[in-house]
């Protein structure tokens, strides 16, 4: 069989993050950490990997980012692009450079591309109307158009998709648009901008995506590109009127800034040129592959235009591939970074330290592949403790503890192989390439499969041999069992570094043994008789239930802040006249005493000093209140309500309270102190 052939180079780009907020768990799961399962595995392979990144700091996200912050932004790009590469750094992703949009290199790179179109008729002039806010004298981009989605009716539907139903739209497609600047219904006003002619294209693209990679694309990337081609492409704007970008450099562009999907592929390119001096044979070389890892929302800016703008440039080559993962849910809803509901990385790993490799696998093994998958701390903790902990770290704690218990910690002689031995040997061999296959298919959370089951044959290896049974009649055996166990232990610190880089530096500090390339994993001879190893140390630590019961809590609070904030007041009750008014008597008194009354859950029995008498008051709060703590509190309260018996106690008044959203309750108390009989007025 002929020997595979691969690229002579790799270019590996990972989607550009906005710099408007922190990195997800969402982003992990659909781009990153696939990414650099990629680019770690390519390493180990020796091949010639540059895998770069940076952050996306243009475009109408940026600016309404720093809006609501009150800041510019500039400002904002800074204090999201340190948080996000910092954060990226913490959990082991290995970009070559994590680079920016705003940096002098890229906005050379990005004019240049521009201008070396512009000079050669690659785009079309069009005057078109758009929306404009008279108040705040501005063109809106869509993301600053909000209205009603003719699709599905959600009334807060931006200018270019609804968040919804997932439509893609165009701002004059809103019913009833509104400028979230100011509130105020936009009008149409004309400008002038440049567009590339898509539908030119056409018949390239399809030609290229539809003939060319039926076969080696993923479904839903193939799927989404074909539907998109199928539909006929129209021309799309390359610039916008805005203050925040890049600018565009011709002149009559003044005020126009290049728009960010045009802007930000062409970010992948500077960050390689900031690299390396070589930058050019990783993107304009026939030999160089390049691969895009992105989530399901970028499908067609980085399938479909940002080709087209390679293939109208002429110089740089295409995607090989585009291997998109849809989107993660979390515990049953969509991740919305508007409503604080995600799990943000650097939480995480503030929260809990030492467990990025914990994430790492759960979100590989959960992978949103083919279909959107939902995280669970369950799942989370299930994962940890059931497979982490049970399988691969508890083979790895056998086989070292029982070397040092026998051998002094020496890797001992393999003597005669038995059939046994020698099938769990042939498959050890077949693991690397079985891992390799699945990892150059992209099939990540297959290949996470394949390494466990590595450990998983090493937990039965060990379970079926019983070493510490045999040890005392045949304990020539158990040298060749320990043996067999220890190089299953070194090739998982070689398979597992793509997936767990930590702990696979871990285990290969417990062997004293630095993991050599992937193409030595699956030997028999990689840790020699005589080798000695360090002593048996944790990989993996049980999760306890209180801390995933934090984590569920801290979502739940997350929960009750936005049904609070999105909360709707009761209507008005029917109007009162001002006599009606005046009947009320409203006094302020303070608790003296209280007390649960027996057998009911919600009623607290007061003695309260209300500056006429101290009288007795029924109120139903004990399911928000404690006795104990509400005793000396100031409280307001209708001191001529008519008596009324209440599990036969006699209630002299009503205390005013105020109830949330949520049905919780709070006193309605003076802002200071005020003497016991003070009126409310």
């Amino acid at each position: 069989m002929a020997e595979t052939t691969y690229p002579q180079r790799y270019t590996i780009t990972a989607a550009l993050p906005y710099a408007n907020g922190p990195v997800h768990i969402g982003h992990l799961a659909g781009v990153y950490i696939p990414a650099d399962i990629y680019a770690r595995y390519l390493r180990s392979r020796g091949r010639d990997v540059k895998f770069v990144c940076g952050s996306d700091e243009h475009g109408v996200p940026i600016t309404i980012r720093a809006k609501k912050e009150g800041i510019t932004p500039q400002q904002a790009v800074d204090k999201y692009h340190e948080l996000i590469k910092s954060s990226f750094a913490d959990f082991n992703i290995s970009f070559d450079i994590y680079s920016r949009t705003s940096s002098k290199t890229h906005a050379e790179i990005a004019s240049g591309f521009f201008r070396k179109l512009y000079d050669e008729g690659k785009f079309i002039e069009q005057t078109t109307q758009q929306y404009f806010d008279e108040k705040a004298q501005q063109f809106l981009a869509d993301r600053y158009i909000v209205g009603t989605c003719p699709k599905c009716g959600n009334e807060n539907a931006y200018g270019d998709q609804c968040e919804s139903c997932g439509t893609s739209l165009n701002a004059t497609d809103l019913i009833n648009p509104k400028s979230t600047l100011s509130g105020e219904p936009p009008v149409l006003r004309e400008t002038k901008h440049w567009y590339l002619p898509l539908d030119q294209y056409e018949a390239w693209l399809r030609e290229w995506i539809v003939d060319g990679h039926k076969n080696d694309w993923k479904t839903n990337v193939y799927g989404q590109c074909k539907s998109w081609i199928d539909q006929g492409l129209q021309p799309r704007a390359v610039t916008r009127d805005l203050d925040w970008g890049v600018p565009v450099p011709v002149e009559g562009a003044e005020g126009k800034v290049l728009y960010v999907w045009f802007d930000a592929p062409i970010g992948y390119i500077s960050a390689t040129k900031d690299l390396t001096p070589d930058w050019e044979t990783y993107w304009k070389d026939k030999d160089s592959k390049l691969v895009h890892f992105i989530g399901k929302d970028n499908i067609v800016f980085h399938c479909i235009i940002f080709p087209a703008m390679l293939k109208a440039h002429g110089d740089y080559v295409l995607p090989d591939n585009v291997p998109a993962n849809e989107f993660l849910n979390l515990e049953g809803n969509k991740i919305s970074t508007s409503r604080n509901w995600a799990v943000w990385l650097h939480e995480y790993m503030q929260d809990l330290p030492g467990k990025a490799d914990v994430l790492r696998y759960v979100l590989c093994a959960n992978a949103p592949e083919t279909k959107d998958n939902d995280f669970t701390w369950k799942d989370y903790q299930a994962r940890n403790n059931n497979e982490l902990l049970a399988v691969f770290g508890n083979f790895i704690n056998r086989a070292v503890v029982l070397t040092h218990k026998y051998y002094n910690g020496a890797v001992p002689q393999r003597g005669e192989l038995t059939p046994f031995d020698e099938e769990v040997l042939a498959q050890l061999a077949d693991f690397p390439e079985k891992i390799a296959v699945s990892l150059e298919l992209y099939r990540f959370k297959e290949a996470l499969g394949e390494l466990m089951n590595l450990a998983r044959l090493g937990n039965k290896y060990l379970a079926d041999t019983e070493p510490w049974k045999l040890i005392k009649t045949g304990a020539v055996r158990v040298e060749t069992i320990l043996n067999i166990a220890l190089q299953i232990s070194a090739s998982l610190a070689i398979l597992s570094e793509p997936f767990l880089p930590e702990t696979a530096n871990k285990l290969g500090n417990m062997l004293n043994y630095a993991p050599g390339k992937w193409d030595e994993a699956g030997s028999a001879d990689l840790l020699q008789p005589g080798h000695t190893i360090g002593e048996a140390a944790l990989l993996f630590e049980k999760i306890e239930d209180a801390v995933i019961e934090a984590q569920v809590q801290k979502l739940l609070d997350t929960k009750k802040e936005n049904e609070l904030a999105n909360a709707v007041a009761a209507p008005a009750k029917e109007d009162i006249t001002f006599d009606d008014f005046s009947k009320i008597d409203i006094r302020i008194g303070t608790i003296l005493e209280a007390e649960k009354v027996a057998k009911t859950k919600k009623l607290l029995k007061l003695k309260v000093d209300t500056g006429l008498d101290q009288r007795t008051i029924v109120s139903g709060i004990a399911e928000h209140f404690n006795p104990e703590e509400i005793i000396g509190q100031q409280v307001s309260v209708l001191v001529n309500l008519a008596p009324r018996e209440i599990k036969g106690i006699v209630s002299q008044g009503m205390l005013l309270m105020a109830e949330n959203a949520d049905g919780s309750l709070a006193f309605m108390q003076p802002s200071k102190m005020i003497v016991n009989g003070g009126g409310v007025s």
